[in-house]
């Protein structure tokens, strides 16, 4: 193990999840590149780093960093680099340069203790010394917390958020009750807080990392999907966390109860905020499920609803059957109204027959839809401007990267909607926080009607809200099931029926839309995929290749999409001189490559350009799932640009590149609410939760005009056969009845 000390003087690359980060390190022995986990590490600092030296076989010797700690400044060039960096407000790189060129080494010691010599600088006056020593004296504590908070091993960035939330009380915090930073700081979680607990002397058997460990865990299953943990798989789940016995971790329940971090109801344990988000939602969406009066001179009569509708379906030339009549008479009786179905089975026509029948009545109407394609595809389909649910409720921009999992919106119950009625497509992919912040937007009064597939997979995030709403059956709702004439002639339609109701499907190629190509070696699998998307597909479905969707049910193995996005990289987008790229890690950026932002970001700043290079629209927030095309990368000025639909321009700092992956290929997961002129799928089997009849459906059902699978007739017949799913547990429904059963009483 050697030790090295230096500054920082240039960072590379830093992942901000992992804190993985590659630096150029200036020590005496001159420039050292640098690897390894430095959270929070910024250019200019110095530092002392322990670890070995390491030979890549791409870029050479380099240090690989296994522990560091940072070093207040003691020499003058040191003193000089720190004073000009911006840390002390009006002092530049110059005046640093005549203040330490003054003072050298004591030239600290003379700002905290002389701070009146100051003035012996040429471009100092003495309020501008009183002002230096004032930020000084302010930053001094902040260097001696930083120093104190270095011997757990908490990195500068972290150090700083822990000072700005709990000023000189962190050494209370930290000495009690560490575990609270995983609650109160963004970027830390249990993991962190329990390194920290542990190197300061915490019992693992300490009341709050019990506390901390369940809160955790709850957290996690949040990120699976769920709402809630029965209480037995809760404690299952902790202890193997905590390496706790159950009947220390279950007291814990009751306390944090108490302490109104958690909702028990029944087995079911709640983190609190999810319980009430499902709570509000069936609250709000009963105050929205009232009955429309007749003074919005809307005809109140059946009969002379279906009249005019039948009239006005004749002028439009749309064709509407009982059901579709039906679900446009709901939508005009009721505040509230589901209306859901598969493929082909009408809901445009019927979501077009809603919005002009409400126009003709002269009422104004929003559409919005969970994703930016979802959105542009509700466009399309209607001819009316559709937006992401995010833009219609204005996503506040002003939101600080430390208030990023605190997201808010203009659009809320102080600021509701201004519109008559709210169309909201793709509800399948609503998760429960976002459903909260739609429903508080809309007044009573609006009409609200949610539109989706219930057998599409659930929302990415946590809930199944429209399974939720359905199953409740307490609002009013219709379910299209006839397959109209034009998509009968689709077997890609007619395939997903028949798979949702677990009828096998003919695989002999006499399709025209609809292929299995059986193919049992996975290098038989690439050599046929890439066939496909440069030289047949293209010319049948008249689309480019980049139109062209490869779907995947994993992320890993040899036909995940990690692993096909580096082929298919290679064959669609090749190095070419004319292309600039950048290498992270094991992922090339190419100009050209299609990518997609894999987390949401509410800062990021987008900005739609005219032809001539005018912006014309700007805004903020880019969403997990988004697609894009990389224009341009300027090495120069360290950023990539992407270019996303609506013709939305992000630009990129290297540093934030952990937020983007290449996208030729895709989870069936993450192409939810996205259409494709054709989608290759490889199937030759994986895990049997996830090789099921859900994952099928709604992968078929991405194409608009050809599905291709690529692998082993078998396997399909075992998805359609597979019903299971992994289980999400939510209450949405169960809240819905119990307020349903109150308000019965009540009545």
């Amino acid at each position: 193990m050697e030790t090295i000390s230096g500054y920082v003087e240039h960072i590379i690359f830093q992942n901000r999840e992992n804190g993985y980060t590659v630096m150029n390190l200036m020590s005496e022995g001159g420039e050292v590149t640098c690897v390894g986990i430095c959270k929070g590490l910024e250019q200019g600092e110095n530092i002392s780093a322990r670890g070995e030296y390491v030979e890549h076989p791409v870029y050479g010797s380099q240090f690989k960093i296994s522990g560091y700690q940072t070093v207040a400044p003691k020499d003058s060039v040191s003193m000089e680099r720190y004073l000009g960096s911006g840390a002390v407000k009006g002092v530049g790189a110059a005046l640093a340069a005549r203040i330490v060129k003054k003072f050298g080494d004591d030239t600290f010691r003379i700002i905290e203790e002389e701070p009146e010599r100051l003035v012996e600088v040429k471009g100092i006056s003495e309020r501008k010394a009183r002002e230096i020593a004032v930020q000084m004296e302010e930053k001094k504590d902040l260097r001696e917390a930083l120093v104190y908070l270095q011997q757990y091993g908490i990195s500068n960035a972290l150090a700083v958020k822990i000072y700005d939330t709990y000023g000189m009380n962190l050494y209370g915090v930290m000495k009690e009750n560490p575990y609270r930073l995983a609650e109160d700081i963004t970027g830390v979680g249990f993991k962190i807080a329990d390194e920290i607990a542990a190197k300061i002397g915490i019992h693992t058997d300490s009341d709050y990392r019990i506390r901390s460990g369940i809160f955790y865990t709850l957290m996690q299953a949040v990120v699976e999907g769920h709402c809630y943990l029965p209480v037995n798989i809760l404690l299952e789940r902790a202890h193997i966390l905590l390496s706790v016995p159950e009947e220390n971790i279950r007291p814990q329940l009751d306390n944090m109860m108490m302490d109104k971090k958690l909702v028990i109801k029944g087995d079911c344990v709640f983190a609190s905020s999810y319980y009430y988000a499902e709570l509000n939602c069936a609250r709000m969406l009963h105050q929205l499920n009232i009955p429309m009066l007749e003074g919005e001179n809307l005809p109140s009569q059946d009969s002379a609803i279906r009249l005019r509708l039948e009239k006005l379906a004749q002028s439009l030339e749309m064709e509407l059957d009982e059901l579709q009549l039906e679900a446009v008479t709901e939508c005009i009786h009721n505040g509230l109204f589901v209306l859901s179905g598969g493929p082909g089975t009408g809901k445009t026509t019927t979501i077009n027959m809603i919005i002009r029948y409400f126009e003709a009545e002269g009422l104004d109407i929003f559409l919005a839809a969970p994703t930016g394609r979802a959105a542009k595809r509700m466009t399309e389909a209607t001819g009316y401007e559709a937006r992401t649910i995010h833009r219609m409720l204005e996503l506040n921009s002003a939101l600080s990267d430390e208030d990023s999992r605190k997201v808010s919106f203009e659009r809320n119950q102080e600021n509701p909607l201004e519109t008559d009625v709210v169309i909201i497509d793709e509800m399948s992919m609503v998760d429960i926080q976002l459903f909260q912040s739609l429903l508080k937007a809309i007044a009573p009064g609006t009409r609200l009607i949610l539109v989706g597939d219930v057998n599409q997979l659930p929302s990415v995030g946590p809930g199944q809200v429209l399974r939720d709403i359905m199953n409740s059956k307490a609002f009013p709702m219709v379910v299209l099931q006839k397959i109209f004439r034009q998509a009968e002639k689709s077997d890609i339609v007619v395939n997903a029926h028949r798979i949702n109701k677990g009828e096998q499907i003919k695989l002999d190629n006499k399709s025209k839309d609809f292929f299995l190509l059986e193919r049992n070696d996975v290098n038989v699998i690439y050599k046929h995929m890439i066939q496909l998307i440069q030289d047949m597909l293209p010319k049948y479905v008249d689309a480019s290749c980049f139109d062209i969707q490869v779907l995947t049910p994993m992320r890993k193995g040899s036909l995940g999409c990690e692993t096909l996005n580096g082929i298919l990289q290679r064959y669609l987008n090749p190095p070419d001189s004319h292309k600039r790229e950048y290498t992270v890690g094991d992922t090339v950026y190419r100009e050209g490559d299609k990518v997609m932002q894999i987390k949401n970001n509410y800062q990021l700043e987008w900005e739609i350009v005219s032809k001539y290079g005018i912006p014309i629209d700007k805004g903020t927030g880019v969403f997990n799932g988004d697609m894009g095309r990389i224009l341009e990368i300027n090495e120069a000025a360290s950023v990539l640009t992407v270019e996303y639909d609506e013709h939305r321009r992000v630009t990129y700092p290297f540093s934030m590149l952990d937020e983007l992956e290449l996208c030729y290929a895709v989870t069936i997961h993450k192409s939810q609410g996205s259409e494709y002129p054709a989608v290759v799928i490889p199937l030759l089997g994986g895990p049997r939760m996830l090789f099921n009849r859900n994952l099928l459906y709604t992968g078929i059902t991405r194409a608009r005009s050809c599905v291709t699978i690529l692998g082993s007739s078998d396997t399909v017949r075992s998805m359609i056969d597979n019903v299971a799913e992994n289980c999400r547990y939510t209450a949405l429904r169960e809240r819905i009845l119990e307020l349903d059963t109150e308000m019965q009483r009540e009545a």
